[in-house]
C-alpha cells in the first residue's frame, strides 16, 4: 500500500485491512519518495487518475505545474497522489471505496 502516513484515508485503510487479517506493507510516499522506475506500474495501472485534483496540494499548484506530466507531477509533489494505491499480487487498485473493498474481502 502506498499513501501518506498522515491520510485519514489510508490509515482507515490499514486498520480495516489488518481487522481482516491482511499483512500491511505501508509506505509513506512522502517520507519515502518512490523512484521514476516504482512510479512508472501505478501511471500505467492508474493513469492520470493517480493525480488528485480535488486536493489541497492541486488547488495551490501554478498552470504550469499542472502541465506537468503525472510523473513529473508526483515526483515533485507526492502528496498529490489520489490514495492509497493498492497492489495486491496483479491487482492495482486506487482509494478506499465499497468497489475497493469488496474486491479484497473487506465488509464495505
Amino acid at each position: 500500500m502506498f499513501g501518506l502516513g498522515h491520510c485519514s484515508t489510508c490509515q482507515k485503510a490499514r486498520a480495516d485491512l489488518e481487522t481482516e487479517g491482511w499483512s500491511v506493507d505501508f509506505r509513506d510516499v512522502k517520507d519515502a519518495p518512490l523512484s521514476k522506475d516504482e512510479w512508472q506500474p501505478m501511471i500505467a495501472a492508474f493513469g492520470d487518475k493517480l493525480v488528485n485534483r480535488a486536493s489541497l496540494t492541486w488547488r495551490g499548484m501554478s498552470e504550469d505545474e499542472r502541465a506537468q506530466t503525472p510523473l513529473a507531477m508526483l515526483k515533485a509533489k507526492p502528496s498529490l497522489m489520489k490514495r492509497p494505491a493498492i497492489i495486491q499480487g496483479d491487482q492495482h487498485l486506487l482509494g478506499w471505496t465499497a468497489n475497493v473493498k469488496r474486491a479484497l474481502g473487506v465488509p464495505a
